[in-house]
């Protein structure tokens, strides 16, 4: 499958190409280019121009063309769905839910782009302004770049994409180079829907040949990333070298904290959601299950009974829970970190085996809080690390030892001391009686510390892809 330069289907400049496996059956699906730093500045170059028109257009005309847009998503549902779930090794439900979520979050920033109001300040609020309007208007930022993770690439077009081009921004979308055909074909829809050429484009490519060179381009006005904590300071400090404004949503090692008293059968069906769903990769995935010792066996033994009833296998079939992880050393890795958890006095209960790139839901208890697992580790893999502690203040601390501080949640029947515990984690985002895997379009998502700078959401994106701008009327009351 080609990429999309200003409205035409491109290979590579050099023609290298890339092939996209199943990783299911690690049979390849197709090949897409890798595209090279010629080819980005093209791009580039395109959307500048592209973008002193397209910031003109009224909300009302973008929206009817993305209105045109999702009709053209529903009538291809089963292909899109299909694709996503061959080339990720996700469910093939959790696909058709994922493209169900293209309409909730494109419609939710359609609603809220025809209400980005600017404020004013009023004649004489400050000495020597007695005669002196002054308000502001939010206005594009300009090229943006967006650089989606393999894990929910759907979701995270929807996050970028849609309220980037509501602003009137342009911007270039680099998918992941493990499972880029399901937006390749999102873009080529939003075309088919109307779309000027060069407002978005699409560069699939490696990090080096293609990442780096989006974001170093000093024509690309703001990044907005996901991925790995690594991956991100790397962009980060490129973006530094021509101020384009950053945002990133990186890494995260997610605190579960089931105390005492708290309703144990909704923590365990929860840890299946939070920790399962996807086959456990899910940056805001609870991690690390911090449990009450006078509660621990009764939770261990509840997990290990509600593990074995999911369904490991094909993605293709509807009774699969757990499909196959990204790549075949996605789960090699995982392996790794299993047995260096061991190693550092865990014990397993339940799982630890794979074939190919699926891997067993896996158990591990009795994790000293001074294990790996325990403070920065990430496994994004369905596995659950049970860390025991003593009572709430030993919880709180092992959850803030880490590094990430991305989302975090507390089960117990005590709301007080509940919204107590969710005041002092120190993360982004907290559940109470939920996982930390909640992320609805509308709240504004982002971490702390390591897991991120800036947020997105309903309710905050349009200040991430737009700056303000203050316009004076002055003595024009005079």
């Amino acid at each position: 499958m080609k990429n999309i330069i200003n409205g035409k289907w491109v290979d590579a400049s050099d023609k290298s190409v890339m092939e996209i496996i199943n990783p299911f059956t690690g049979k390849k699906i197709d090949t897409v280019p890798n595209m090279t730093k010629k080819d980005v500045n093209r791009a580039v170059e395109y959307a500048k121009s592209a973008q002193k028109s397209w910031k003109n257009v009224p909300i009302h005309q973008k929206v009817k063309i993305l209105q045109k847009f999702l009709n053209i998503v529903d009538e291809n549902k089963n292909d899109l769905a299909k694709t996503l779930s061959s080339e990720t090794g996700k469910p093939i439900t959790q696909a058709y839910a994922e493209i169900a979520n293209i309409r909730i979050g494109f419609e939710a920033f359609m609603e809220k782009s025809k209400h980005i109001y600017g404020n004013v300040i009023p004649a004489g609020t400050e000495a020597g302004q007695e005669n002196t309007l002054q308000f502001t208007v939010r206005e594009p930022l300009g090229v943006m770049v967006a650089i989606i993770p393999f894990n929910f690439p759907c979701d995270l077009f929807d996050q970028k994409v849609a309220p980037a081009i509501l602003a009137g921004n342009t911007i270039i979308v680099k998918p992941p180079h493990q499972n880029p055909l399901t937006l390749i074909k999102l873009t080529s829809m939003l075309h088919d829907a109307g779309l000027p050429k060069g407002v978005v484009q699409v560069l699939t490519g490696d990090g080096v040949k293609t990442g780096a060179p989006l974001s170093q381009h000093p024509d690309v006005h703001g990044i907005t990333f996901t991925g790995s904590t690594a991956v991100g300071r790397s962009i980060y400090t490129n973006g530094a070298s021509h101020l384009a404004h950053v945002a990133l949503e990186l890494g995260g090692n997610d605190a579960f904290i089931v105390l005492k008293d708290a309703d144990l059968d909704l923590a365990v069906e929860e840890m299946v959601f939070g920790r399962m769903y996807n086959t456990g990769q899910v940056c805001c995935a609870s991690k690390r299950f911090i449990v009450e010792k006078s509660v621990l066996n009764e939770f261990e033994t509840k997990c290990v009974e509600r593990l074995k009833k999911l369904v490991v296998g094909n993605p293709a079939d509807k009774k699969t829970d757990i499909g196959a992880l990204i790549t075949l050393s996605a789960c090699q890795k995982a392996q790794k970190q299993i047995e260096n958890v061991v190693n550092q006095g865990g014990r397993i209960i339940l799982g630890g085996k794979a074939s190919g790139a699926v891997l067993e839901p896996t158990i591990i208890t009795d994790i000293p809080k001074s294990a790996d697992v325990a403070f920065d580790d990430e496994i994004f893999a369905p596995v659950v690390s049970i860390i025991p502690c003593e009572n709430e203040e030993e919880a709180i601390e092992i959850a803030n030892q880490s590094n990430y501080g991305l989302s975090g949640c507390v089960f117990t029947r005590d709301m007080n001391k509940a919204f107590k515990i969710c005041s002092r984690l120190e993360c982004g985002g907290t559940v109470i009686n939920g996982s930390s895997f909640h992320r609805s379009f509308e709240m504004p998502f982002g971490g702390y510390k390591f897991s991120g700078i800036g947020t997105e959401g309903v309710m905050s994106t349009f200040d991430e892809v737009t700056r303000s701008k203050t316009i004076t009327l002055k003595n024009v009351l005079k």
